[in-house]
This record gives structure tokens, sequence and C-alpha cells, in this order.
């Protein structure tokens, strides 16, 4: 509701409803259906509900955007819900474990998203020598983004000493380099262009928007390159070509790191930062607000918050936000370009947008 209301788009003209597909922690199902019976919203385009793992709330936006592409609506909602909090731990871990790899020989050895991104900590390090600090200090620059957000899951300060004394989770990392349980919801508001323009307010253009997938099943069981997320790359390269600009022009991005060192990675291979400095910029704050590409100006996965599936759309949301100028004391200062990315497991594949603010 509060989505519509600010969009200034009436209910009669939104035409579809792409939805993430809740978890399987969540008791109602046909989500998606039910939900249109609940707000009486009738629609002759599509209403149904995508997964992607990572990248599922960047699918429910792609739908909604094709609908619009493809002529069946004018008006179409990107939605989701996530219901986190009360799922048992062992549910939680044996649903990622089987998500993972093959269930007959990679989860019985109880691999873990958050122990690829070890992993490619430990390859990081060994080769540019970036120390635990400068990466640790990922976590710390995030939280003190998420302190100015309202919709931040922790918005209490976070000191480096804090971030390594805690917890080890799987060695380098510990409980402030990983993201925590969180509940979510969003809702984007999708328009073709002349209904935008109609509304006289400051809008987001999506200037461009790319894929790209490997052809292997999370973790690649050829040798490979673990730390330089080809798909990612590979995808970031097509969004600036199409839309017409270099990785210099963008002046923020909001991407889906679930641990410190993938924010890391991430910056390098979008070539927001270069190859083997991104450990050196975050610590030197220049990923930070105010630095020359700030990246999680919501407090990313780490402090905003991680319900998983929704995730995406919460970058989205953060866009809007910085590319409206409605950000408040997280606003980036003349801002122009912005930047989202969503991973489907350990970077084999990727989706990449650059949105423009026109005011």
């Amino acid at each position: 509701m509060d989505a519509v209301a600010d969009a200034g788009v009436e209910k009669s003209d939104i035409g579809s409803l792409s939805f993430t597909l809740p978890r399987e922690y969540t008791r109602q199902k046909y989500f998606g259906t039910f939900m249109t019976s609940y707000l009486r919203l009738p629609c002759a385009g599509s209403v149904g509900e995508t997964l992607g793992n990572g990248m599922t709330g960047g699918l429910a936006f792609e739908n909604a955007c094709n609908e619009i592409l493809l002529g069946r609506a004018k008006v179409s909602l990107a939605l989701g819900i996530n219901f986190e909090s009360a799922a048992k731990a062992a549910d939680l871990m044996m649903n990622s474990m089987r998500a993972v790899g093959d269930v007959d020989f990679q989860a019985p050895f109880g691999i873990s998203p958050i122990a690829w991104g070890a992993m490619d900590a430990v390859r990081y390090m060994h080769e540019t020598g970036a120390t635990r600090e400068q990466i640790a200090y990922v976590a710390v620059k995030n939280r003190q983004h998420a302190m100015l957000n309202p919709l931040a899951q922790f918005r209490t300060p976070l000191t480096l000493d804090e971030v390594l004394a805690g917890p080890p989770i799987v060695s380098p990392l510990g409980l402030f380099d990983v993201p925590p349980r969180s509940d979510g919801a969003a809702c984007l508001v999708l328009a073709d262009e002349d209904v935008a323009r109609a509304l006289r307010k400051p809008y987001v253009r999506i200037r461009s928007r790319a894929f790209y997938h490997e052809g292997v099943h999370q973790v690649s069981d050829e040798h490979n390159d673990m730390i330089a997320l080809n798909a990612l790359e590979r995808a970031g390269a097509s969004a600036y070509e199409q839309a017409g600009v270099v990785s210099s022009d963008i002046d923020f991005a909001e991407v889906y790191a679930a641990v410190t060192i993938m924010e890391i990675l991430i910056s390098e291979a979008l070539r927001l930062v270069p190859r083997g400095r991104g450990a050196i910029w975050a610590r030197e704050g220049r990923t930070s607000l105010g630095g020359s590409i700030p990246m999680g100006t919501s407090g990313g996965l780490l402090s905003r918050g991680h319900p998983p599936y929704v995730t995406p759309l919460y970058s989205f949301v953060e866009a809007l936000d910085q590319l409206r100028g409605t950000a408040g004391d997280r606003q980036v200062k003349n801002v122009r370009l912005g930047l989202t990315a969503a991973e489907l497991g350990n970077y084999n594949a990727a989706l990449v947008h650059v949105l423009e603010g026109v005011h």
C-alpha cells in the first residue's frame, strides 16, 4: 500500500504481480494468488511466483519489467515476503546445504554459502596480500551506513575490534562478517515510462539489465579462478555497454554481498575498484559514503538485513531513494547513475541493472 501510494498510481492501473516465492517456512501456499484475493486486485497480465536462490528478488523484478515490455501491463508490481525468524536453525542449515551443490556428492560434507565465502577470503588474502582487518572493515562500513537507514535491522555502532573479536563462524570469517536471520517484505512499482512521466514526479529509469550464467551449479566442478566472479564480470560489462556508460560513471552500487569478502570481490568484478584493491579501498573509506564509489549505502546484507529471496528487492528500494534524492542522511551527493547486482550460488550467475534518476 505504501509503494502504490508513493508511486501515485491507482489500484486499477496495476495489471501484473510478480512475486518472489516465499520460503518453505511460510504456511500459506500459492501466496501470490492469495494476495490478489486479499487485495481484491484482478489482473489482466500475469500473477506468479519466481525462484532463483539469491537472485530471486531480481528475477521477480525482471518478470515485472517483461510484463510491461510485452505490453501485458502498463503498471506492474515486483514484491515479496520472507519469514525466517521462526524457522529452526537445523532446518535453515539443511535447506542451505541441499541448495549448494550435488546432494549426493557435496551436501553430505556440509558445504554452505558461508563456507564458500571463507574459502574465497583465504584465497584472496593469499593472492593479494589483503589483511583480515581490511576485509573486516566492510562490516564496520556497512554498519555506519545502516545507522542512517530506518529500514535497517541493526543500527547500533560496530567497531573493527568488535568484528575481529566476534565468535568464529568459518575461519577467517566471524559473526559480524556474515548476515543475520531476517524477516522482511518489499514492493516496487514499475511502469511504462509514459505513465511515469504523466505522474509528474521524480522516478528511476532502467537504463540496462544484463544476465549471465556460466552453466554450472553453484560451485563449479571445473578449475576456475574462484575469486574472479566471471559471470558477474560478464553481466556487468554487458550492462555498461547496453547503458552506454563505463564503470567510472556509476555513482553508487547496491549489491548482494552475503559476507564481507563478497562485497570486495563484487566491487572488483564490476570494475568499480581495480583488481586486487577492493580490500584496501574498503579500509581507506573509498567505498563508504563520501568516498569514490559508495557501496551498500543501505547497510547491505550484513546490517540492513538479509531476508533471502526478497533481498535483491531491497537493493532497488535503496536505489530508488538515492536516485530520487530521498535517502536523507545517507544521500550520495550529485547522484545520477546507480547499479544493482544479484548473484546465484558462488557467483555462477549474475543479474546487473544500471539505473538512472529522472527529475
